[in-house]
């Protein structure tokens, strides 16, 4: 009988003490993570998406800027060819790579950007001015998703290393989580110039 009271006993305090680990706390926050970071994915294909019509619509009107083009097309497949998933997160070095793609992608869209302010004709294009719209709205988009992945990597990396979480954190193999970082991110999180002279 009191071996039949132990097993029952046992679960029960099992149970009792993994509430209050934080083991819960860490599964939630893993996925808010992965969350936000699907979401910063989706707003860079978003942008990734735009380039190729952004480019042919400059090229119908600045054919000899084809240095630029080059250079555009070349920095979007640099980061198409980046693998991303979920588990990137837990890799710093994947994540710098990415960031890299990304902030020189950035750098040749304000070169291309800044090539149109030559071309009057271009800049009264309504194609282009959308196009242009679009691009200047998913930079804010960008900025924003990866605010919030930031702020998720935080709450999540703080309770990974909060006693007792940190406890449940090591046993279950819950490691930090790398954070968005760039070599220049006010560069790059700034919106590409897009006034012309409307």
């Amino acid at each position: 009988m009191k071996g039949f009271a132990l097993r029952l006993l046992l679960p029960s305090l099992l149970a009792l003490m993994l509430s209050g680990c934080g083991y819960n706390q860490l599964q939630e926050q893993d996925e808010q993570v992965k969350s936000a970071w699907a979401e910063v994915l989706n707003q860079y294909q978003r942008r990734a998406d735009l380039v190729p019509n952004l480019v042919s619509t400059v090229k119908g009107f600045a054919e000899q800027e084809k240095e630029i083009f080059i250079g555009v097309t070349e920095a979007r497949s640099r980061v198409g060819s980046i693998q991303v998933s979920p588990e990137m997160v837990d890799d710093p070095a994947a994540m710098q790579k990415f960031a890299q793609a990304q902030g020189e992608l950035s750098g040749a869209l304000s070169r291309l950007l800044l090539v149109t302010e030559n071309y009057p004709q271009l800049k009264s294009d309504t194609l282009f001015r959308d196009l242009q719209a679009q691009l200047e709205g998913t930079e804010n988009r960008i900025t924003v998703a990866r605010n919030r992945f930031i702020a998720a990597v935080q709450a999540y990396n703080v309770t990974v290393r909060s006693f007792p979480t940190n406890l449940t954190a090591k046993m279950f193999g819950h490691g930090l989580k790398a954070s968005f970082t760039v070599e220049d991110e006010k560069a790059i999180s700034a919106p590409p110039k897009v006034d012309f002279g409307k």
